[in-house]
């Protein structure tokens, strides 16, 4: 683990927050501290961070919001979230907006420690993932470098997450992905939350390609997904 490995943690409560601080800098992360969403923000605009840990109930800006903004600004930044908010809707909308992790409080700080590096270090091997090789899928063209999925007329910006998993599909082209593989890789876990949110990104794949009627993205029951690609006929004369 390096030493310089920078994390903004963003929390409210005094003293858990300068515990926490204390303990991620017992185990050689180098932290800032920041007690509401709106200093959270300016510090990270101003600071390069390698993963942020943002409480959800916050003044000033709640962690949500937060969220979406140091995205805007940063959307390969991993996210995890510490909260008391245990309801499913509040846990997938934490996943829906790019969290890699959801942990409730009360929770074991060891384990936060082994959550981070487990994060950090599978954002670096989906960094050797996105290599200069570039995909034909049908009439589309995808750069996983540059997150960018195009045919002849437009240009899709995919997000990191959309981009990751279009690359592992586009990898076993007509072939199962098997779902615990992509959560594994992308997402790190493969819990009910994590499904639901990988669910979210194929229907936003599915979008993205529906213009070419000879690719698909088909839910193989129990298995997995699968990226297909089919000969289509040439048009008969009208």
């Amino acid at each position: 683990m390096k030493v310089d490995l920078k994390i903004l943690l963003v929390e409210d409560e005094p003293n858990f927050g300068a515990v926490l601080k204390n303990y991620l800098e017992i185990s050689d992360f180098d932290v800032d501290l920041c007690k509401n969403g709106k200093d959270g923000l300016f510090s990270f605009v101003n600071t390069k961070y390698d993963l942020c840990i943002l409480d959800v109930m916050m003044p000033e800006m709640d962690g949500f919001t937060l969220a979406k903004k140091i995205k805007q600004n940063n959307p390969n930044i991993p996210i995890i979230f510490l909260t008391a908010k245990t309801l499913k809707e509040d846990i997938i909308q934490g996943y829906q907006l790019g969290a890699d992790d959801y942990i409730t409080k009360p929770f074991d700080s060891e384990l936060l420690i082994y959550k981070i590096k487990a994060i950090l270090s599978r954002n670096n091997n989906i960094e050797t993932l996105q290599t200069n090789k570039k995909y034909i899928i049908g009439q589309f063209t995808f750069d996983p470098l540059l997150r960018i999925l195009r045919d002849e007329n437009q240009e899709q910006k995919l997000s990191p997450k959309e981009s990751d998993l279009l690359c592992l599909l586009s990898q076993n082209l007509n072939q199962i992905l098997p779902r615990e593989k992509a959560l594994q890789e992308i997402w790190g876990d493969d819990n009910f939350y994590t499904t639901r949110s990988m669910d979210v990104y194929i229907t936003k794949l599915r979008k993205y390609l529906k213009s070419d009627p000879s690719i698909s993205i088909e839910n193989i029951h129990g298995s997995g997904f699968r990226l297909l690609q089919v000969d289509t006929p040439f048009d008969s004369p009208k």
